[in-house]
């Protein structure tokens, strides 16, 4: 049996239970226990599709592949994003859950706190391959800096600019716009009769904390300091958040009630027309199951301040978005674990598992395939490889998405309401944020 690791996941689980929806497992069966059996592993995966019996699906017939190679058996449940932080963390603290697991790489360094995952270091990635397969930006989100990872890259993703190119040309817009001055410029030609321009969900946690966290990469600050202090109500840091806000507040280019908006609803109006553009992370899967056609939409990079180009400078126009493969440290069958991740993380499942989820493989060798060069995926592409970054790599980094993302969907609250958003409102809620992060 797995051993018991309720003392040293506690504090971690306390301060990470309320991020549950922002990225990251779940159990085999229905008794979520550990598995002994040598040719045997239980897998948890995310759900990446536009549904769960999608996922199963896509991963079925790679695991009866593994298992036709290896021998071994892999029982598969797929986890909806609502339940997979919650289910890892309980599996964390009483021992008993999956060999490997998918993680949000936001949560890597919250869940290497806990002790519960196995540590890459240079051994385990030799058995994988090498750490030099993988791209410098995807290894920096699987774990504190300074540290081995705790998990290995699967699939990559970053944000950009998906814009509706009927309404564009409607509206005689030429092109995107490339920096927030124009956002706003071309952002108020579109938003009228009943339609807006840009769609945002402002009860989304995980969205408020990857916006303002672009935001403030863009105003050179930070969420904490160099030995890992909250430093939340900085003046850039509320510059930028206030910047987002004021989308709504003053620039009038978000839908107030926008500020009621959860799980992929700004996907929705984007799709139906309602709006004219979107930020997100690998969007194009989700507006054909919507039932948009290829060349409906137009992709670009997020903008940069005025006279800036990203990946210069402080123009950081992402965050380093993914999903990771974990191993549970007290796995009874190592060795078929370290076999799987391979086999996961090979070159041809890394092409042909993003080539399905509309993802860019974090393997070099795979992103060679021609799949990978459309347009839509390569601007997601150079934004991973020059203009993203990593979410602050603490271990209460999922408690700061918690914090700072309520902050952000409080101040749209406000916005939507009609009431003023201003330095001192922004200040207040960052200061209550972090006061949060310090009890």
């Amino acid at each position: 049996m797995r051993r018991t690791r309720a003392a040293a996941v506690t504090a971690v689980t306390v301060s990470m239970l309320a991020a549950a929806t922002a990225c990251g497992g779940g159990s085999a069966d229905s008794e979520g226990g550990s598995n002994t059996a040598p040719k045997e592993l239980t897998y948890w995966a995310s759900n990446q599709g536009p549904d769960i019996a999608a996922d199963q699906a896509t991963l079925g017939p790679e695991l009866k592949k593994f298992e036709e190679r290896t021998g071994i058996k892999v029982k598969l449940e797929v986890v909806p994003w609502s339940d997979l932080l919650n289910r890892i963390l309980a599996a964390t603290a009483s021992g008993q859950g999956p060999d490997v697991l998918n993680i949000g790489n936001t949560w890597s360094s919250s869940l290497q706190a806990t002790g519960a995952l196995l540590p890459w270091d240079a051994k385990n990635f030799e058995a994988i391959g090498g750490r030099d397969r993988f791209v410098d930006s995807a290894i920096g989100s699987a774990g504190a800096v300074g540290k081995d990872p705790a998990a290995v890259p699967l699939y990559s993703m970053s944000y950009a600019l998906y814009y509706n190119k009927k309404m564009f040309q409607e509206a005689g817009i030429e092109k995107p716009p490339a920096t927030w001055d124009e956002m706003v410029t071309i952002g108020q030609k579109l938003s009228k009769d009943g339609k807006w321009a840009l769609g945002a969900e402002g009860s989304n946690l995980s969205n408020n904390i990857h916006q303002a966290f672009v935001f403030s990469q863009q105003h050179g600050a930070s969420f904490f300091d160099a030995s890992g202090k909250p430093t939340f109500d900085t003046p850039a840091n509320v510059e930028a958040v206030k910047q987002y806000v004021d989308l709504m507040a003053k620039d009038k280019i978000i839908a107030p009630g926008n500020a009621e908006y959860d799980k992929n609803q700004s996907l929705q109006d984007f799709a139906n027309g309602k709006t004219a553009m979107v930020l997100w992370q690998s969007a194009a899967s989700s507006f054909k199951t919507q039932g948009m056609k290829e060349g409906d939409w137009g992709v670009a990079p997020v903008p940069v301040p005025a006279g800036g180009t990203p990946g210069t400078g402080k123009n950081v126009n992402s965050m380093v978005a993914g999903i990771n493969l974990a191993v549970f440290e007290n796995t009874d069958n190592i060795d078929g674990a370290l076999k799987f991740v391979k086999f996961m993380t090979s070159d041809d499942e890394q092409k042909l598992l993003n080539k399905t989820y509309g993802s860019i493989p974090p393997v070099k060798a795979a992103q060679g395939d021609p799949a990978f060069a459309d347009a839509d995926l390569t601007v997601l592409r150079n934004t991973l490889s020059t203009s993203a970054a990593p979410l602050p790599q603490v271990p209460e980094e999922s408690q700061f998405e918690t914090a700072v993302g309520t902050a952000v969907k409080e101040l749209f609250a406000e916005a939507a309401a009609g009431r003023p958003v201003t330095a001192e409102s922004v200040k207040a809620r960052l200061t209550k944020a972090q006061q949060q992060m310090q009890k």
